[in-house]
């Protein structure tokens, strides 16, 4: 299959009339649409104005797709354990896997092919294998909850890791290793030292297996942490042995000088969320700080109950305006730079190879554009338009592993109706009282 538009094969090379080759699983061939022609003459051709590498989403909440817009204008812990907390306890396997898929659907429609996915509690299955089927990559993570917890999502300790274990040996590497597994306590806040522990120990014994929690989001999450522990949030993951070139930290917005050493000195990977941080007031993450570390800094959504979108292409300017706005500079967080944490960033903290350039060799996860717009009128700089202009309804073309999952702007993996359908019904019959009351019980 041939590809064709104008190539942007990363944040330095943009071919104007380009080709990418796909044969299989991989990129074969990238170069000027005339030598290509010549040399695969018999590739079917599709076009589109821009041919870009799949988004990376680097931390996300799929399974919270059914709360989008039910906690907006909300403090952190109170929209936790006021809304989320208790929805997700609702929850059944089927309701969880509704979710999931709408989730989905949602990256496939507007850009993102991988996704570093904290599940929930229960039911994670049902998302894996939506996942699986949907054809997207992920690395996902059923959530580790053992205090500070609402019934239905509170688990014993040694039960928890169990299930994470069973969870791996069924995952991991699944779906022609489009899918792997990260252990995901949810954060410090609702883990015991056993369950860090407990997380670090699993995931050292399988291959791969990564490490995925939220830190540092919020001041009261922090001061919690340290009214356990008498240490700082960072300090306190070190000691339990979450920090390391496995471990993806979302957030990261309140952290020190010792805490920021510490990411840089262990490589562990930081996962930006600016339209959540800036939603929920949380602050501004010190993204220009950690990257002149060379702290590994990727892009992320978040949830949809505190986005409210999926749409990884509206969080790129978000990251960009927000660190100039934040450092008084206008050359900080250049659109280079945030194309880069968009995508290559995100393959190198989801831990896959050959992953976020249209190279050659490199796994054929490819998405396609549309500069039909009035926003995309007059189009002088491609980077710029995608960074500063483009959003998710501008896709129109999504591949991943060499499968086609959209064309043309239409899902070819699942009936999208019949998902948003299955969602809204969902939806109007869900009834999070009394799981709220629980929750609330539970709030730090």
């Amino acid at each position: 299959m041939k590809i064709s538009g104008t190539v942007v094969q990363d944040s330095s090379t943009v071919i104007e009339e380009g080709s990418v080759v796909v044969d299989g699983r991989e990129i074969v061939a990238v170069g000027e649409q005339a030598s290509i022609r010549e040399r695969y003459p018999d590739h079917t051709e599709r076009r589109y104005d821009i041919i870009m590498p799949g988004l990376i989403g680097g931390h996300i909440h799929s399974v919270q797709s059914l709360g989008r817009g039910i906690s907006d204008d909300t403090e952190l812990i109170d929209w936790l354990f006021d809304y989320i907390l208790p929805m997700e306890a609702s929850l059944t396997a089927e309701e969880m896997e509704v979710a999931a898929r709408l989730g989905y659907l949602e990256l496939i429609e507007t850009g993102t092919t991988t996704a570093i996915d904290h599940l929930s509690v229960a039911h994670a299955e049902r998302a894996f294998e939506a996942a699986g089927e949907m054809g997207v990559r992920g690395v996902l993570g059923k959530v580790l909850m053992d205090r500070r917890s609402p019934g239905g999502l509170m688990e014993d300790t040694r039960d928890a890791l169990a299930e994470s274990e069973r969870l791996i040996r069924r995952y991991h590497g699944s779906f022609d290793d489009r899918i792997r597994y990260a252990v995901t306590p949810r954060f410090a806040v609702s883990c015991t030292e056993e369950c860090l522990r407990g997380a670090r120990e699993l995931a050292d014994r399988y291959e791969g297996v990564r490490i995925h929690t939220h830190a540092s989001e919020n001041h009261s999450e922090i001061q919690t942490v340290e009214d356990d522990t008498g240490k700082r949030n960072i300090h306190w993951l070190d000691e339990v042995g979450l920090t390391g070139q496995d471990v993806v930290l979302a957030h990261c917005v309140w952290t020190d000088e010792s805490e920021r050493k510490l990411l840089a000195e262990t490589g562990t990977h930081v996962t930006h969320c600016p339209s959540s941080n800036m939603k929920l007031a949380s602050g501004i993450a010190p993204v220009v700080d950690y990257l002149d570390r060379d702290i590994n800094v990727a892009l992320g959504n978040d949830g949809p109950p505190c986005n409210n979108t999926l749409d990884a292409l509206t969080e790129m300017k978000q990251a960009s305006v927000l660190q100039k706005t934040d450092q008084l500079d206008p050359t900080a967080a250049a659109m280079e730079e945030v194309f880069e944490m968009a995508i290559i960033n995100g393959a190198k903290a989801a831990g896959f190879d050959r992953l976020g350039r249209l190279e050659p060799g490199w796994r054929a996860d490819i998405i396609g554009l549309t500069t039909d717009t009035t926003r995309g009128t007059p189009l002088y700089e491609v980077l710029s338009y995608l960074v500063f202009a483009a959003r998710g309804e501008d896709v129109e073309f999504s591949m991943v592993d060499g499968e086609v999952l959209m064309e043309n702007g239409t899902v070819t993996v699942a009936d999208a109706d019949s998902i948003r359908e299955s969602a809204s019904a969902v939806a109007e019959s869900l009834d999070i009282s009394a799981a709220r009351a629980e929750a609330q019980d539970q709030k730090p």
